[in-house]
Formats: structure tokens, sequence, C-alpha cells
């Protein structure tokens, strides 16, 4: 599958692959929450673009665009082709620089970076029809309260990844009791009497933080000790190739 990302400026932003790793993950202690291994996929599950400069972002709190000042590192006004303040309501948005093209049938998720969370402001959220848009769109992050905020250079300010357009309709959730499966309800005991057991031994006698914790998911190991198959333990995506020609 193509994900074709058209530069509108020769000078548009970094997109790379998304890291696994977070700040606020590599401070924990003993790399535990590397071991919550949802996060890091989810973390790298998909591509990010970068902010070409550091900024501030200033709210009043009243709804109008002009009660958000935004200011580069020097005092003036960033690029207004780059980053503005358009829809009120303490809301900053980034003009990316691309258009992104996905095959047909295919949607791009365009949000924040997952797991990143940043005081005082809140990435919004958008699916994208990218396979017939022939405009770009623009990522948006809304002031959670009035105030100021910092984007940094080279902070992601967006984070994509395809999905295919009419899969969720497809599903059909239902909700049945635990016991109408013996067999599943036996693997959930089975899993919470071990971690119960395990809590008992750490009150007992303490263990090292890497000895604290069941590996069953981590290792892809199902409840009766055999291999999952095709789990999956880390992302890693293609770097965009750049086919502009050189200037």
């Amino acid at each position: 599958m193509k994900l074709t990302c058209y530069a509108l400026d020769p000078k548009a932003p970094t997109l790379r692959p998304a890291p696994a790793t977070r700040p606020w993950m590599d401070r924990v202690y003993d790399n535990h929450a590397y071991r919550c291994l949802p996060l890091s996929i989810a973390n790298a599950h998909g591509w990010e673009v970068l902010a070409q400069f550091g900024f501030t972002a200033s709210w009043s709190g009243d709804p109008y665009p002009h009660a958000l000042v935004l200011r580069a590192e020097d005092g003036s006004v960033p690029p207004l082709n780059r980053v503005a303040s358009h829809f009120g309501y303490g809301i900053v948005t980034f003009h990316l620089q691309y258009l992104f093209r996905t095959e047909p049938g295919w949607n791009l998720f365009a949000g924040g970076p997952p797991n990143r969370p940043k005081d005082g402001v809140a990435p919004l959220t958008g699916v994208v029809e990218a396979d017939w848009l022939a405009f770009p769109f623009t990522m948006n992050w809304q002031m959670t309260r009035p105030g100021r905020v910092r984007f940094e250079r080279d902070e992601p300010i967006c984070f994509i990844f395809p999905v295919a357009r009419g899969t969720l309709e497809q599903v059909e959730p239902e909700i049945v009791a635990i016991d109408d499966d013996p067999e599943l309800a036996r693997q959930v005991r089975d899993v919470q009497e071990r971690r119960t057991q395990l809590m008992r031994d750490l009150a007992e006698t303490p263990r090292k933080l890497k000895d604290s914790w069941l590996r069953d998911y981590f290792v892809g190991r199902a409840s009766d000790g055999t291999s999952v198959p095709d789990h999956q333990v880390k992302l890693k995506l293609a770097t965009p190739l750049d086919r502009r020609k050189s200037e």
C-alpha cells in the first residue's frame, strides 16, 4: 500500500515514523513503562509531522480568534502558513504543508501522538477521506484553559496512519456472559488467580521491579503456555522516501 505525501512547500516539515519511546516513559524507574506492550505499539502506530520551530500560544479564554496570541522565539508572529489562530476557542491550527493521498478505499486518521500528554492543550482528531481530497487538511490543538503553552522545535504536532474505509461498519459488537464460553472463562480465572498470587508473594517478599509482573502478554504466551502466532512486540514503519528532485 502506498501513502503518497505531496510536499506543498520545498521546506515542508519533517515527516518520520513515530518512535516507540516517550519522554515520560523514559523517566519511569527501571524502564517499567515499556513493559506495557500496548503502549509501545500504539506509540509507533503511525507517522509524525514535526514542528519546524518553537513558539508559545497564549489564550485569554475568550472565544474569538484574536484571543489566542502566537509568538515565535524572537517575539514575532510565526508564519501564518505554518501556524495560526483561525477558529477561535483557543484552537491552534497547524498548516502541515502536505497533501496526503491514500489508495482507493483508505482513510487517513490524523490526531496527536498517542500517550504523549501535553499540559494545557489537547490534540483534536480527524478521519479524512484522503484517497480523493484535493486540498490539504490542517492539524488542530485546543487549549484546555486560559494560559500559555509552548510547542518546541521538532515536537510531534500530528500523527497519521491509514485505515480501511467501511471496516468499522462491518463490525457487529455483542455482549455475552463470560460463562457462555467455559474455556475462555477458565483462562480468565487462571490469569486472575496467578495475578492474585503474585501480589500476595510480592507483599510477603518484595522483588525487583522487573520481576513483579506477569510476562504472558509481552511474550505472546497463552494461558496454557503455548505461543500465540503472529504476536507483535514492535513496529518498524518505513521512513518516507524523498523522491523530490534536488533543488
